[in-house]
């Protein structure tokens, strides 16, 4: 650690990994304990705008803008999205979320007792995911201070709707709720210790950000297309497609305004 110079950018990686970890398990908490489904359904909304725009209009141009070959950054946006299928079949991207009532035809407590078997398994991926998240938003302000801005508020965007399943199955599990909220900030804050290791390795090979930051790109469009997108097509009325499409148009908005008004400065 004592090779770790303490600078500006150094401080911003720290805030960004600490805020993103403390707000979207918080957030994730309080909607998860008071059960508003209807703002966990307008999350989905706002962070597939958010992630898309972010990935499309922000963090592949800047990886494209660099001096890295053209054809090796597609070969590792094509690699990012196999890798992350991949990860998501063995249940370590994400988990199958559902609890008692949902509808499936199991005996009473089936769920119960599958979700504590799988509790701590799902705390063990979310370490992993939140801590290759650090080194995300670490190699995303290495490149510029704003895209690590919108990287980490797209990490949050994505992270309320996903730890919300999370507490869902942990309660189902036998956790308490403060027991769920500690395990899961503790496993957020890895995202703080991949965000020092990203800036410790990246900030002396910076040959290397472009490709990182496609490679988090294919995610964010994995998440987007595979997962939050095919759940608002399950809400096809009318009456449900405006707000999707307006929410989605507010994150593409929020995204644009940060790229721009940084670009003004």
């Amino acid at each position: 650690m004592s090779r770790l110079k303490i600078n500006p950018t150094l401080i911003s990686i720290l805030l960004a990994t600490t805020i993103a970890g403390i707000f979207s398990i918080t957030a994730a908490a309080v909607f998860s304990f008071a059960l508003l489904s209807k703002v966990v359904e307008r999350m989905v909304s706002l962070s597939v705008g958010i992630l898309l725009s972010t990935s499309l209009l922000h963090a592949l141009p800047e990886a494209f803008e660099s001096q890295a070959d053209a054809h090796t950054l597609f070969a590792v946006l094509l690699g990012g999205l196999l890798a992350f299928f991949l990860l998501e079949k063995f249940a370590i991207l994400r988990h199958s979320h559902h609890h008692e009532g949902d509808g499936h035809a199991h005996e009473h407590g089936h769920d119960a007792h599958e979700a504590g078997k799988a509790g701590w398994m799902i705390l063990v991926g979310d370490g992993l995911h939140n801590f290759t998240d650090g080194i995300l938003i670490a190699a995303a302000f290495l490149a510029n201070p704003n895209l690590g801005v919108v990287t980490g508020l797209a990490i949050i965007a994505h992270e309320i709707p996903q730890e919300i399943g999370d507490f869902i199955v942990l309660l189902n599990a036998g956790f308490t709720r403060t027991r769920a909220y500690v395990y899961n900030l503790i496993c957020s804050l890895m995202a703080v210790v991949g965000g020092l290791l990203g800036y410790a390795t990246l900030e002396r090979a910076t040959d290397w950000i472009p490709y990182v930051l496609v490679f988090a790109s294919s995610g964010f469009i994995y998440i987007a297309v595979s997962d939050l997108m095919p759940q608002m097509q399950r809400r096809a009325s009318v009456r449900e497609t405006i707000p999707q499409v307006v929410l989605i148009g507010l994150g593409v908005a929020i995204v644009l305004y940060l790229t721009r008004r940084a670009h003004g400065h």
